[in-house]
């Protein structure tokens, strides 16, 4: 995502993360470093600093298959640096899969 704003509506983060907007919202109760800006109306707005941390949540759980919810709070406390490089690496080489991808089906 590309630092131009300073807040995201959740069908932005949504998208940019793949992730049900009720995910969010449950994540959101659950870890207290998520807290979304939210207007008179109750619609959320997320800075990068919170889409980082769902993407560090969605990997610890995702590749790392950690599932409980004080697992994944104890992964981002003691493992925050590693966990921030290995999700890195994991995107770079998932956008290099897909580019490689793409050129296949375009030889």
């Amino acid at each position: 995502m590309k630092p131009t704003k300073v807040y995201y509506s959740i069908a932005e983060v949504r998208k940019e993360t793949d992730l049900p907007a009720s995910t969010l919202r449950y994540w959101e109760d659950q870890f207290e470093q998520l807290a979304p800006y939210k207007d008179k109306a109750g619609n959320r707005y997320y800075t990068l600093k919170d889409i980082e941390l769902i993407k560090q949540i969605k990997y610890i759980r995702n590749e790392l298959h950690i599932t409980r919810i004080q697992a994944i709070k104890n992964q981002l406390k003691n493992n925050s640096q590693k966990i921030d490089i290995r999700q890195r690496v994991s995107e770079i080489l998932q956008q290099v899969r897909t580019e490689l991808v793409e050129i296949k089906r375009n030889l």
